[in-house]
């Protein structure tokens, strides 16, 4: 399932910064032994725990997120590599590849397309069981070599490309990979508990609303970033696209 980063960052918004609000509307609701010093002290301590679980999530979601989307540059990073390596096998075998090697390129160009430009999905879109990766692999098996150095030349180069096929597969597998979207409702539960806390023991001026609102902005600007990251070909923070093109510049060389 597909959510929306800036739908979560708004609903976390609303939901830290209207329960601080709420919490100074409640607190003057509320008797003044409600709100002594041993009140204050019993509810710090609570929160100071609830607060503690909260910096964990936080940290536990982040570490995942940044993790998901260094994993998809390394994996982006090697395939480009692979393109490469497989292209120059090619140039090695000697007459008779300029159609596979063709092919090659078109498959990568068409994969670049696929993977960034607007109106696609990123790897939604980008299905490896593409027209021009079979018709590649095709064109791979029916090489017909002479030499015992174009066999072996064959054989890696067969292994190679099952190697780029398993690292798209790989790639398009991992863009399902579900968004931890109970951590974040936690997440955002135990910030409004955090913050309703906060607002009962604070007398409503311009400055402790404009606190409340910055700490709202911050930990709602760090769930949309986390919720950015697991989506690297199409959200606001994407994977750079240069190995990619690196690597198509250098094919047919």
């Amino acid at each position: 399932m597909i959510v929306s980063p800036i739908a979560i960052a708004l609903l976390g918004f609303a939901c830290v910064f209207g329960a601080a609000l709420l919490g100074m509307r409640v607190s003057a609701a509320l008797p003044a032994d409600h709100l002594n010093a041993e009140s204050k002290d019993v509810v710090r301590l609570g929160m100071g725990v609830v607060a503690t679980m909260v910096a964990l999530v936080l940290g536990l979601l982040i570490a995942s997120a940044k993790s998901f989307y260094d994993t998809q540059n390394s994996e982006l990073t090697q395939v480009s590599a692979n393109i490469v390596l497989l292209d120059q096998m090619l140039a090695h075998y000697g007459p008779g590849v300029a159609v596979e090697r063709a092919q090659l390129r078109a498959a990568t160009s068409q994969w670049l397309t696929q993977l960034w430009s607007p109106g696609h999905s990123g790897l939604v879109d980008a299905l490896p069981r593409s027209a021009g990766s079979s018709k590649l692999f095709d064109e791979l098996e029916s090489l017909a070599p002479k030499t015992q150095e174009q066999r072996d030349l064959k054989g890696q180069a067969l292994s190679v490309g099952m190697a780029i096929g398993q690292a798209r597969w790989l790639m398009y597998e991992q863009r399902a990979t579900p968004i931890p979207l109970p951590l974040i409702v936690a997440l955002i539960v135990w910030l409004t508990i955090v913050f309703v806390s906060s607002g009962l023991f604070a007398r409503p001026n311009p400055t402790v609303i404009a606190s409340f609102f910055a700490a709202a902005l911050s930990v709602s600007v760090a769930m949309w970033l986390i919720m950015e990251m697991y989506q690297p070909y199409s959200g606001a923070i994407r994977i750079s696209d240069a190995p990619l093109q690196a690597a198509l510049a250098q094919l047919g060389q």
